[in-house]
């Protein structure tokens, strides 16, 4: 239990960075013009945790967690720092960014020497931690927790520090069998654990008796698994098509022991940390990296988009922020939207109208959005205007569009030719497409036909698509506004109309054409007509966005809109929710790149697949069976008695004849080794379409359940086999030491 910075500073020894933060500095906290303070901040000893000194009475220290830094970024690249700070102090400023909605820090060194190293320090050790593996985070948050128990800091552990301990990793033992524990490891007799009686102590608390099983079926040389047994295993319980080579190379890559490694066997250790890495994750590793065919048209791409991207919280009286498309573009979305207004000063800002939420420059935005964009993902972000700013703020709007965004703003259709259909993600790497209104069709463009005027005149909703000569007559809104010919022509591929129905739109709307819908309509779309709804979205966008009755920034259900073939389904990413969770399943394959291809089923003419009566395809059948969990975290870390009683609940997202939810049973005061072995069985009829959802609860027989973690991937992702599956907070971050052991298997239907 002595202080030491192993996990974090693994690959680090004798680091200058790490040294340097491990002595600390003098920094300049900045929360205003006129609130500039010096605060002497510094890494503890753990290399965990940041400490730093407050001037608040009541809180003199205060620390946060490594594991609670987003990111760090070098500059003025907070909205706090850029506001408050002069240009000439760039070099010397930095942020720490905090998962969640915690406020940024934002600080400034003494010189652009010291910001670089505190910079690069912290980069160091977040980049360690998020690599480490889940057992090696699991050990060292036990290791932690010990030492927090240990309160007289002698590197013992007496029965009542064990007691204290074992309610720190959320598992309630009653005092006979706390007792049993510590006399088996008291091998000295002396009323206290040390040395190898609290390694021993460890060794029994953290067996995995249901690894044991496994690994003992096909251990068949000498207690050890040699790669022929290896290779078994794999085939056998894992259903990969893997070959002698590749067991080997998972020995070569996770064997802990020399003399088994030599050998070419597997011991239960090395077989332990298989199961750990991604080769034993529930995720298939190759969908990590971009493995689709990025080749195809835009719209055969499901997009993920946000709504209202600007507000941080709700939509009434909400701050409005770059951060928050900061974020959202950090998680690969790649849809925003821009609410648009006349500003003060000649300058046209972004906020909720008619509402009390803050407001944020237009440019400040643009600027934001350019330097961030392409930050997780290279493909194409598509900028949703909501205009409302009167002409001469719109020139001011296309100037700022123009000038930040550069050679990276698409205002000419690929080619210089009039296209037939939309160009691909891949050819539109590194590009940003404006979705707006325009004035005229592309072929005027292209021709040269394009009017001299300035400004003419449009519908303030969305234009009707203009097809006399086919017999329909467009809808007309009565609402027009004025719209600048400087910004009409930067619209190249995502020209905003009115929706007149689907034989309208076949009729009449050229590909580039593409109308929003509300959720409501959207959902009676999808549910009347669902193969027509297919049908239009295979050679036109379609972005459904939440109704306006939302003020709380809820969420609807995105899966209804994707079974449908709609690509731009925008939602709220400021609000923590199921649909969220959902939202970041479906976009966790591909890379990250925030573009999912679409099943064929869903981009050929000729189908008539409807989501609410098929045809089904191939149906499968998915058995799952829920084995135990690892180190699930308190849900009431204030009361050091509460234990959690946790409960599995798995849930199918796709066609209406696939989602089902099926749930364990509740296990009594027991957050750090619950075992379940229950066994599921779930009928699916479109896996292509399919999401499935773990989620983990604190089971409360008289209130609502808490969540404790939850993860989400799309059913296509998941690996069959023994698996580990890790948890996410509500918001989406990752759960260090907790996750689920199950065994799953995706099979054809008989």
């Amino acid at each position: 239990m002595e202080s030491n910075c192993t996990a974090p500073k693994h690959g680090l020894e004798g680091d200058a960075d790490l040294n340097f933060l491990l002595v600390g500095g003098e920094l300049i906290k900045i929360r205003s013009s006129s609130w500039k303070r010096n605060r002497f901040f510094k890494l503890q000893e753990d290399c965990k945790t940041l400490w730093f000194e407050s001037h608040k009475t009541f809180r003199k220290n205060q620390t946060f967690s490594i594991d609670d830094i987003e990111s760090v970024r070098k500059g003025r690249q907070s909205e706090g720092l850029n506001k408050h700070t002069d240009p000439s102090v760039e070099e010397m400023c930095f942020s720490i960014i905090f998962k969640g909605r915690k406020k940024n820090l934002d600080l400034m060194a003494a010189n652009g020497s010291e910001a670089k190293q505190w910079v690069s320090g912290l980069d160091k050790i977040i980049h360690n931690m998020r690599n480490l593996s889940r057992q090696q985070k699991s050990e060292h948050w036990i290791i932690n927790c010990m030492r927090k128990a240990d309160k007289n800091a002698d590197n013992k552990m007496t029965l009542k520090e064990l007691k204290h301990f074992l309610r720190q990793v959320n598992v309630e033992v009653d005092d006979t069998y706390a007792a049993e524990i510590f006399k088996t490891c008291d091998t000295s007799n002396s009323g206290s654990l040390e040395g190898e009686e609290i390694e021993h102590f460890y060794d029994l608390l953290t067996h995995r008796e249901e690894v044991d099983v496994i690994y003992g079926k096909y251990a068949q040389t000498e207690g050890q698994m040699s790669s022929k047994d290896l290779l078994n295993f794999l085939l056998t319980e894992q259903m990969e098509k893997v070959s002698m080579e590749d067991a080997l190379k998972l020995i070569e890559k996770y064997e802990v022991d020399g003399t088994a490694k030599q050998n070419k066997r597997m011991s239960k250790d090395g077989f332990l940390m298989y199961l750990h890495r991604e080769e034993g994750s529930i995720f298939n590793p190759a969908h990590k990296q971009v493995y689709q065919d990025m080749h195809q048209p835009l719209n055969h791409y499901y997009i993920s988009s946000s709504h209202n991207t600007y507000l941080m919280e709700d939509q009434l009286k909400g701050p409005s922020s770059t951060e928050a498309y900061i974020k959202a573009l950090m998680k690969s979305c790649r849809c925003v939207e821009l609410d648009c207004w006349d500003g003060a000063n000649g300058e046209p800002v972004i906020y909720h109208g008619y509402t009390l939420t803050s407001k944020v420059l237009f440019r400040d935005v643009i600027k934001a959005i350019n330097d961030y964009a392409f930050k997780t993902s290279d493909y194409p972000v598509i900028l949703s205007l909501e205009n409302h700013c009167s002409v001469d703020q719109q020139k001011l709007m296309a100037h700022h569009l123009i000038s930040i965004l550069g050679e990276a703003l698409l205002t000419k259709p690929v080619g210089n030719t009039m296209p037939s259909d939309f160009p691909s993600p891949e050819g539109l790497k590194g590009k940003f497409l404006i979705k707006g209104k325009r004035l005229n069709k592309l072929d005027a463009a292209l021709n040269n036909n394009n009017s001299t005027l300035e400004e003419d005149t449009v519908s303030e909703e969305d234009e009707a698509a203009d097809c006399k000569e086919n017999g329909h007559k467009s809808k007309s809104k009565k609402s027009k506004i004025k719209l600048a010919k400087a910004l009409s022509d930067i619209v190249v591929y995502c020209k905003s109309v009115h929706f007149s129905g689907f034989e309208h739109a076949k009729d009449c709307q050229v590909f580039y054409e593409m109308s929003s819908f509300k959720e409501n309509k959207a959902f009676n779309l999808a549910e009347n007509s669902g193969t027509a709804y297919i049908h239009h979205n295979i050679d036109k966008l379609s972005r459904i966005y939440p109704a306006g009755s939302r003020t709380d920034s809820s969420n609807y259900n995105p899966v209804p809109m994707w079974n449908v073939g709609c690509q731009i389904v925008a939602l709220n990413f400021q609000t923590p929710s199921k649909e969220m969770h959902i939202n970041q399943g479906r976009f966790l394959q591909n890379g990250l790149s925030g573009y999912v291809l679409k099943p064929e089923f869903q981009r050929s003419l000729s189908s008539q697949f409807d989501p609410n009566t098929g045809p089904w395809l191939k149906r499968k059948t998915f058995y799952v069976m829920v084995i135990s969990a690892q180190q699930l975290p308190k849900i009431n870390k204030d009361k050091h008695k509460s234990i959690v009683d946790p409960l599995v609940r798995m849930e199918i997202y796709g066609v209406p004849a696939d989602n089902a939810s099926k749930e364990t049973h509740y296990i009594d005061n027991n957050g750090f080794n619950p075992m379940w072995n229950e066994k599921f069985q779930f009928n699916i009829h479109v896996a292509e379409l399919a999401l499935l959802r773990f989620v983990v609860e604190d089971y409360d027989s008289t209130s609502q359940n808490d969540l404790i973690g939850q993860y989400c991937l799309p059913l296509s992702s998941v690996q069959n086999g023994y698996r580990h599956v890790p948890l996410l907070t509500k918001r989406g971050d990752v759960i260090c030491s907790a996750g689920l052991f199950v065994h799953l298997m995706l099979v054809d239907a008989q």
